[in-house]
Formats: C-alpha cells, sequence, structure tokens
C-alpha cells in the first residue's frame, strides 16, 4: 500500500514537471514570434532602400538616399540632410505595401564563445574547445526596419515595423586551453595546466533582439614558456560568439 501511494505521488509530481515545462516550452515559442518586432521607430537617420508602394509621393524619394526619418503613429516624416531643400515628406504606411529603411551605426559588443573548433596539427586531430573565452567586439552594424500598417484591433490598423540586424567586425579578448605534451610537441613545462591565451580575428553577427549570435574565425597566442612550442600558435579556428549588445 505505501509503495502504491508512493508511485502515485511521484506520478503526480512527474505529471506537474511535465506539464511545467510544456509551459516553458509555449512561452519560449511564443517569445520567439515576437523578436525583430519594434513598436516605435526611433528618430534618426536612415536610407531608404526599398518601397513597395504605387503612392507617388513614395515614388519621388530617391532610394539609396539618406533621410532624417520621424514615425508619427503610422506616418513617417522624411526630411532630407541639411543642404537640401528643407522639405519634410509626409508618408502614410499602408497594409500590404512596405517601407524598407536602413540605419547604419558603430557597434560595440562584449562576447562569449562557447566553443572553438581547431583543425587537425600533426598528429593533433581536430579538437572541439569548450574552455573559457570572452571578447570584445567592434564593428559595423545594419539595422533594417520593414514598415507597413496591420489591422491587429477592433479600432483599425496598427504601424508594424519589422526589424533585423546584422553586423561584420573584429575581437580580441583572452581564453583559456588546456596544455600538456600534445599540443607542445612534448616540451611542456609542467605535465597538464590551463594556459592563457589571447585572440583576435573577424566576426559577422545577427541580433536577435534579446541576444547578439555570430559566427567568427580567429587564432591564439598562447603566453608563458610553452607559447613557442604550442601547435595552435597563431593557427586559425572557428567558433560561435554569444552576447549581449551594449549600445
Amino acid at each position: 500500500m505505501v509503495a502504491t501511494v508512493g508511485k502515485l505521488i511521484g506520478w503526480i509530481g512527474m505529471k506537474r514537471l511535465l506539464a511545467g515545462a510544456a509551459a516553458s516550452g509555449m512561452l519560449a515559442l511564443s517569445s520567439c514570434t515576437v523578436v525583430g518586432n519594434v513598436t516605435q521607430l526611433d528618430d534618426d537617420y536612415y536610407r531608404l532602400i526599398r518601397r513597395e508602394s504605387p503612392d507617388s509621393l513614395v515614388a519621388a524619394l530617391q532610394a539609396k538616399k539618406d533621410f532624417y526619418v520621424q514615425q508619427r503613429a503610422d506616418t513617417l516624416l522624411l526630411t532630407p540632410p541639411s543642404g537640401a531643400a528643407l522639405l519634410t515628406y509626409r508618408y502614410r504606411l499602408q497594409p500590404n505595401q512596405r517601407v524598407v529603411l536602413l540605419r547604419r551605426r558603430l557597434d560595440v559588443d562584449v562576447f562569449t564563445i562557447p566553443f572553438k573548433m581547431r583543425p587537425s596539427q600533426g598528429s593533433v586531430p581536430v579538437q572541439l574547445n569548450t574552455n573559457f573565452n570572452a571578447a570584445i567586439y567592434l564593428g559595423r552594424r545594419l539595422d533594417f526596419y520593414a514598415l507597413r500598417t496591420k489591422r491587429s484591433t477592433p479600432f483599425g490598423a496598427t504601424p508594424h515595423v519589422r526589424a533585423t540586424g546584422i553586423g561584420y567586425g573584429a575581437f580580441v579578448g583572452v581564453g583559456s586551453t588546456v596544455v600538456n605534451p600534445d599540443v607542445t610537441r612534448q616540451r611542456a613545462t609542467i605535465a597538464d595546466y590551463e594556459g592563457l591565451v589571447v585572440h583576435g580575428g573577424l566576426a559577422a553577427i545577427y541580433d536577435a533582439r534579446a541576444f547578439n549570435i555570430g559566427v567568427a574565425v580567429g587564432a591564439d597566442q598562447l603566453l608563458g614558456p610553452d607559447g613557442p612550442h604550442w601547435v595552435y600558435r597563431r593557427k586559425p579556428w572557428f567558433g560561435v560568439l554569444f552576447g549581449l549588445d551594449l549600445n
């Protein structure tokens, strides 16, 4: 009888755990559906790169030209840069016709590198290193905004802004790596230890709004007396970046 009750309690606990996990999964899934959407466009300089509209005003705007853009509910105010005729265009967003704007800016991020894939070196096979690695990234960021209206309330259409951010640049940082005779041509001063490395390279990132993720290619330099004998000294590796936007 006690055993039966124990099994019943365990089954109920497991059922609650699975229900909680399912609810968490649904919450995460629902969160993913809003990644990339913003409610309001920042006042700034943007480049008009695409216009899907027969509207004569939008057709008159030159593509690949910068404008100072302000969003007022479902209307965009587009002002040419100083030096041009000071004329502000007013364009009302349409439900099935997108206007795409591009904003460019400098990007500074702090990233972790969860793993590095190192190609084989001599008798050492391909390695997947998961040691601690951190980096500071500096590069160019490109944010694309697709604007239109969307009928989401009984009172009429509301502005819908879809944002996509990508970037490219360089990074430098520090990390750790396992050092032993196998990776130092049998010349390691200590049999097995965690060595300090400095690294640098190039990266391409994607902004998922909640976080940034990217791919990187770089090279390491092991610090200390075993550095000159390290088989991965200044050899390329490939990895993934993960971090938060500091801007």
